[in-house]
Order: C-alpha cells, then sequence, then structure tokens
C-alpha cells in the first residue's frame, strides 16, 4: 500500500516514540481484538514509557479527535482481547478524499479538508507511529496521510497490518483474519446443510463475502469438506458426503454459464435428492448490475465507490437463476458472513 509513496522516515530505534497510536478499520475480521491485544503487550513490554492511544472506530476517530488512551489497567489485562471477536476500538468506512461524503457525515466542516484535518490531529496527540489494521483501503489511506504529513514537516511512520477475511492484498499471502473467517463458514454451513433433509429436492445457497475475491469461499469450502471427510457418514440413509457435500463453487474470478450450470446441477439434484453451492457475494455482480441498471434502478454505493452489496443480494440472485432450472422444490439462502468475521482470532 506504500507503493510509488516515498517512506516516512523510522523513528531513531534509540528513542522510542512519543506516542503510538492504533486504529482499526473497514469490515471485521477474526484477527482486530487480538491484533490490539497485541500491540498493547508488545509496547508495554518493550517500550512500557510510549503512550499508547487508540482512536475510536477509524480514521474517524482520527476526524473526531476521539480516542482512548490505554490505561495500565488494560495494558495489565489486554490479553483478555485474545479472546474476542470484532474490534475493542470500533470500526468505520470513512474515505478521507472523499470530502463530500466526510462533510454529510458530520465528520469536517464544509470548507474542511479531511486530509488536513486528520494530519493535525495527529500532530497535536504527537503520534509517532500509526498503526492501521485494515485492508487495501485502510493502509493506502494511512500512506497518504504518511506523505502529506512530510511535505509539511512533520515524520509519521505507519505500520498497515494486512486484515481482511477476502484475502487479496497484493503481494500478501494470507491476510490476518481470513484462514479463521474460512474456518468459521464451515462451522456455519455443517448446521445449514442438515437443512437438506428438512424437504425433498432442496435447494440451499451458502453466500460468503469476497467482492473482487473468491479465496474465502473456495477456502470455506474446503473446510466444511474436510469437516465431512473426517467425520463418519451412513450412506444408507441420509448422511451421505455425496449429499452433503459442496456441489458448485461460483466466485468473481470466473465466467457464469447458467444454461449449463442448471443442467450439471439438475443431475446432482436428480441423484442425490439436494443441491449445495457456495457463491461469493461478488459473483457474477457486474451482470447483476448491468441488469438492474438497464432498468433505471439507482444500485447503491459506499463511500469508496464500491457497490453495497447486501443491496445487491448475490445469493437470493443465484437461487432465481437455479430454482426452477434444477427443479427445486424448496430453496434456502443463508449468508454465513456476519457470523465468520465477527469470530475471535483462531488459535
Amino acid at each position: 500500500w506504500q507503493q510509488q509513496q516515498e517512506r516516512p522516515a523510522m523513528p531513531d530505534p534509540f528513542n522510542p516514540p512519543r506516542c503510538v497510536a492504533l486504529l482499526t478499520a473497514g469490515g471485521l475480521a477474526p484477527c482486530l481484538s487480538s491484533a490490539v491485544g497485541y500491540l498493547i503487550e508488545l509496547y508495554s513490554s518493550f517500550s512500557p514509557e510510549t503512550k499508547i492511544i487508540c482512536y475510536r472506530s477509524g480514521f474517524r476517530g482520527v476526524l473526531l479527535g476521539d480516542s482512548i488512551e490505554v490505561t495500565p489497567k488494560i495494558r495489565a489485562e489486554c490479553g483478555k482481547l485474545h479472546g474476542f471477536g470484532g474490534s475493542p476500538i470500533g470500526n468505520s468506512r470513512v474515505k478521507l478524499t472523499n470530502v463530500k461524503d466526510c462533510v454529510k457525515r458530520g465528520l469536517v466542516n464544509e470548507g474542511e479538508d479531511p486530509q488536513h484535518v486528520a494530519a493535525e490531529q495527529l500532530v497535536k496527540d504527537q503520534v509517532d507511529v500509526l498503526h492501521t489494521i485494515g485492508g487495501d483501503d485502510t493502509n493506502l489511506a494511512a500512506a497518504r496521510l504518511a506523505a502529506y504529513l512530510k511535505t509539511n514537516g512533520y515524520h509519521l511512520c505507519v505500520i498497515g497490518m494486512a486484515k481482511t477475511i477476502d484475502s487479496d492484498v497484493v503481494p500478501i499471502k494470507q491476510t490476518l483474519g481470513a484462514l479463521a473467517a474460512a474456518q468459521q463458514g464451515a462451522k456455519f454451513f455443517v448446521n445449514v446443510a442438515a437443512e437438506s433433509t428438512a424437504n425433498p429436492r432442496m435447494f440451499i445457497v451458502h453466500e460468503v463475502m469476497g467482492r473482487d475475491c473468491g479465496w474465502l469461499t473456495a477456502t470455506t469450502a474446503r473446510a466444511y469438506q474436510e469437516h465431512i471427510r473426517t467425520h463418519k457418514v451412513l450412506p444408507e440413509l441420509f448422511v451421505d458426503e455425496k449429499r452433503l457435500g459442496v456441489h458448485a463453487i461460483y466466485i468473481p474470478e470466473m465466467a457464469l454459464n447458467i444454461e449449463a450450470e442448471a443442467t450439471r446441477l439438475k443431475e446432482v439434484m436428480d441423484t442425490v435428492d439436494s443441491v449445495n453451492i457456495f457463491v461469493s457475494e461478488g459473483a457474477a455482480v457486474h451482470d447483476i448490475v448491468a441488469q438492474l441498471e438497464a432498468k433505471d434502478v439507482k444500485v447503491p454505493r459506499d463511500a469508496f465507490g464500491h457497490v453495497k452489496l447486501d443491496a445487491i443480494n448475490v445469493g437470493q440472485w443465484f437461487a432465481e437463476q437455479f430454482a426452477r432450472l434444477i427443479g427445486a422444490e424448496k430453496t434456502l439462502v443463508q449468508n454465513s458472513g456476519y457470523f465468520a468475521r465477527a469470530a475471535a482470532a483462531s488459535e
């Protein structure tokens, strides 16, 4: 995320930073609480004289000057955070270069530059090191902020921790929180898959998070399949690996041929009396948006210009495309996203 940016000067290792700031931003991931706890533990151990502050709700807290100072009690008990999900300091989606959105949300006044407001707050708080725990958007914003400060004579060291359950930050092989989210998504579907016995010719759509990358969907499916393989089954009844298994995976990186897939899945339905598919929330989203915009439907977008996927409902779209073609008598759409992303970090 600091590509093509001049890196800010690192603090002198013999002079510990006066103040270290932490913030989490973007969507939740199983690593956030644990990462905050670990950083507090680390600084308390190796640089106990360094002040630690946590900005509430990401860059929102920076703009509003809203932070929590880490007290001796928090330092002593921060290990508790490893057992919790979510973010202990709050998240938000704020784009510092989207001035209109920042004004609309009351984060800055009309005529103010959010980047300048954020920079002034970091200077006021005497922050030498800023730890940003987030994805591409979060860490790119922090890198731009550091570059902006440098042009004004203030050296801020930004240390980005690549967090996203999508695991789509280049060149990071696997981002923080991604594997735990996949494991939780598989755990979620273990119970959902049993619904295939609730009705003949059952069609279950498991929607998994992943806007532009299918890593989480594929890894969740693999974790679920591994779960089935490690448990004893009784194929003479409905406890059958073929019935409970994953019959299709659809991700943003692949083209989709509805007719060909429907023919294949109908054969599965005719054979095992149920069909289970795993779908990334970003799969076929460009086709869906095109269909909606052709009908003059306004597609909502967030502060970063991304389509709001919860308004698109990709899982339901897939259900509608396939249900009739494969002869489903009942269709169930389930989304494991919030269950998986809000979990605690895995051991």
